[in-house]
């Protein structure tokens, strides 16, 4: 179960609210982008960043020159959100109209993961979700680009998920409008590859599909 404290509570459409551990990974998994706020110089900033997740942690990277990393480095408190779209509601009544989603808000502090070692280990590891088999293949992150780079970790502790699914909620008022309702359905589709121009004769077109089973096109 995700944890329940004041900030994680849900207020507003509390009966979207979602408990179980799997629904948070499962958003975060398929998401792949976290918008990270934080407080600069009294100043809210909110920053997109490439996220994966392993097991109950979300890793993020980037150059050691960063000032986000430099900030996050320093255990500031931050919010990452996740937020995934799955299309509009088209009631009767412009009032009712609505979307489907699903979203995730994550509170917590990052920590830093400096050996390189275990940095190659949970890079690769981000490599191989988006495109499975590819390290045996690619070069390899060098010792000077591990150590240019900046991973960081936060733990999965303070979650809360909204998920958005409901059909159209017209009034009985409305329901002899004659006008179309129902749902607009939106979806992100992966593929097919598009391969560089200076690609070398012989070289086979990859199968990733398997990461992106309902989602691959063709």
């Amino acid at each position: 179960m995700l944890s329940n404290t004041k900030r994680t509570e849900i207020k507003k459409g509390a009966h979207k609210a979602i408990y179980e551990q799997e629904a948070l990974y499962s958003i975060i998994d398929e998401s792949l982008i976290a918008h990270i706020g934080v407080m600069t110089n009294n100043t809210p900033t909110v920053i997109p960043m490439l996220a994966w997740r392993v097991d109950n942690h979300v890793y993020v990277h980037g150059a050691n020159n960063s000032r986000l990393m430099r900030l996050l480095k320093n255990e500031a408190s931050c919010c990452l959100t996740f937020t995934l779209f799955d299309g509009w509601v088209l009631a009767r009544s412009a009032f009712h109209h609505s979307a489907h989603f699903r979203s995730a808000v994550i509170y917590g502090q990052f920590a830093t993961i400096d050996d390189n070692k275990e940095k190659d280990r949970l890079l690769n590891i981000f490599l191989e979700q988006i495109a499975p088999g590819r390290i045996e293949h690619v070069r390899l992150g060098n010792k000077k680009e591990l150590s240019a780079t900046t991973l960081l970790a936060i733990q999965l502790n303070e979650a809360s998920v909204k998920i958005g699914a409901s059909g159209v909620n017209d009034e009985a008022k409305d329901l002899d409008i004659p006008v179309w309702a129902g749902i607009l359905p939106y979806r992100t589709v992966v593929g097919p590859l598009e391969p560089v121009s200076d690609l070398a004769d012989g070289i086979e077109t990859p199968d990733y599909s398997t990461a992106y089973p309902e989602r691959w096109f063709e």
